[in-house]
Order: structure tokens, then sequence, then C-alpha cells
């Protein structure tokens, strides 16, 4: 090979690795913005979890509420 194609060559493989340089930092930005976003739904998914249990413990209290003699009609 003459050693202008050796030179043009290299300048591609440059450029390419250049190219996949910038991807795997993408990547790896994607995969930490992945990262908090799983973790912020997993809050979620506790918080949604609490607020479950807080309306069923008031469920319960507004029907021993509603059973106790004298206030509502049977």
């Amino acid at each position: 090979m003459t050693e202008n194609m050796e030179s043009l060559i290299l300048e591609h493989l440059r450029h390419i690795r250049a190219g996949q340089d910038a991807m795997r930092e993408d990547i790896r930005e994607i995969k930490i913005r992945l990262s908090n976003l799983e973790t912020e739904m997993a809050q979620v998914h506790v918080r949604i979890a609490e607020l479950s249990v807080r309306v069923d413990r008031l469920s319960n209290r507004v029907e021993r509420i509603e059973t106790r003699p004298g206030l509502i009609e049977v």
C-alpha cells in the first residue's frame, strides 16, 4: 500500500474510534439516567403503597363510625 493510502485509512479509523468514544459516553450517560429513573419509580411505588395503606385505614375508620348506633339509618 502506498503511504498516502495508509494515511487515509488511519484517518478513517481515527474518525470511527472518535465516534465510538462519543457513543460510549452517550451510553454511559443514558445508563446513569436510566438508573436514576428506576430509583425514582421505586420511590413512587413505595409512596403509592403507603397512601394505599392510609386510605384503607381511613376507610375502616369511616366504616366503624357509620355502623355506630344512631349515626345512620341501617
